[in-house]
């Protein structure tokens, strides 16, 4: 039998998540909290444990419903990869089954699971397809730092960190809101570049309110100027790259491969032993190379979805494609605004 529970309610979820080997950032009540403070998404578990028994096992979803969309479950919202925190496939196929009848009645539109290994049966995941794939990359903290320095690609990583030292890149790292209005400036910037509007600033302001110390924001500044910025999250032994932004002004300087390192550093002497550098498209080759020249081990993300929708070829998406060309021709203002207003449809 399938039981449902309100991860931000049942304290047992928590508990849950902090003993999981698999579980991540993504399932932490901090993240789910942003989704449903920022987009109004309900979280909601699914398990085959009874109510007032230890939790042992659970698969994690956002009810995405705006007055636009049907409701449609998403596990997780804006997350790079969210595996269902189930270890027996007995357990899987019983809550599949369940997914499927509750779509079949009408009660979601489409369901979206976001694991990170398909495992060795792909007929463990029916009656689910596969949806959108991408690539994850994680670097691998354990040998320590000198080491992991010495992967880094020598001319356009290593020698660029060793230029912002020499041009006096200073690093601010915090969650206040002088660092937040610096990133999400930053973050504007970036967005603008790729004719996209950026997610609205309070969600940025959630992650860093509801995830507490899990969540930084570090800055780098040239003269007191802020020329790029990440921010990072943390859970357990695993870091997280999850938003980058630049001036592109200033990209000779080196300021994100230095924010990126320094990143790993500290996160490595406060305990993290895998700094995860996030997805990417397939088709994005040069985010692809970026990351893999910091030593980066990629990997195969492919989305589960029910029922399946038609495949939308990387760069045959009209819909994409005329956006961009409105963002494009938007200033900033009504740029930020359209952010607003279209990412609690996304999802």
């Amino acid at each position: 039998m399938i039981y449902t529970l309100n991860p931000l309610l049942d304290p047992r979820w928590q508990k849950f998540v902090d003993g999981h080997p698999r579980a991540s950032i993504f399932h932490s009540p901090g993240w789910l909290r942003a989704l449903f403070e920022t987009y109004g998404y309900s979280p909601l578990v699914f398990t085959t444990t009874p109510p007032n028994q230890p939790l042992e096992n659970g698969m994690a979803f956002a009810v995405v419903e705006t007055w636009l969309i049907r409701p449609r479950l998403v596990s997780l919202p804006f997350s790079d990869h969210a595996d269902p925190l189930v270890d027996a496939d007995t357990q899987l196929a019983e809550m599949l089954t369940e997914l499927q009848t509750s779509e079949q009645s009408g009660k979601w539109k489409k369901i979206e699971l976001r694991p990170t290994s398909n495992g060795n049966r792909q007929d463990r995941w029916l009656p689910f397809q596969d949806g959108t794939k991408y690539i994850l990359h994680r670097v691998d903290l354990r040998p320590g730092v000198e080491a992991v320095f010495s992967k880094f690609q020598r001319d356009s990583i290593r020698r660029k960190i060793r230029k912002a030292e020499r041009s006096n890149i200073r690093e601010e790292v915090g969650q206040g809101e002088r660092q937040l209005e610096q990133f999400f400036a930053l973050h504007t910037l970036t967005r603008r570049r790729k004719s996209l509007p950026p997610p609205p600033l309070a969600w940025f302001r959630n992650i860093l309110a509801c995830l507490g110390n899990n969540a930084k924001i570090r800055v780098a500044l040239k003269d007191g100027k802020p020329i790029a910025a990440i921010l990072t999250l943390r859970f357990k032994e695993t870091a997280v790259y999850k938003y980058g932004c630049t001036d592109n002004r200033f990209h000779n300087l080196g300021a994100m491969p230095f924010l990126l390192w320094r990143a790993m550093e500290e996160e490595f002497h406060s305990g993290a032993r895998t700094f995860d550098l996030g997805r990417s498209e397939p088709e994005n080759a040069g985010l692809i190379q970026f990351k893999e020249k910091f030593g980066a081990v990629s990997t195969c993300v492919t989305y589960k979805v029910y029922p399946q929708a038609p495949p939308i070829i990387p760069g045959h998406d009209w819909r994409l494609a005329w956006s961009k060309q409105l963002f494009r021709m938007l200033p900033e203002k009504a740029l930020v605004y359209a952010g607003k207003r279209i990412y609690p449809h996304i999802g």
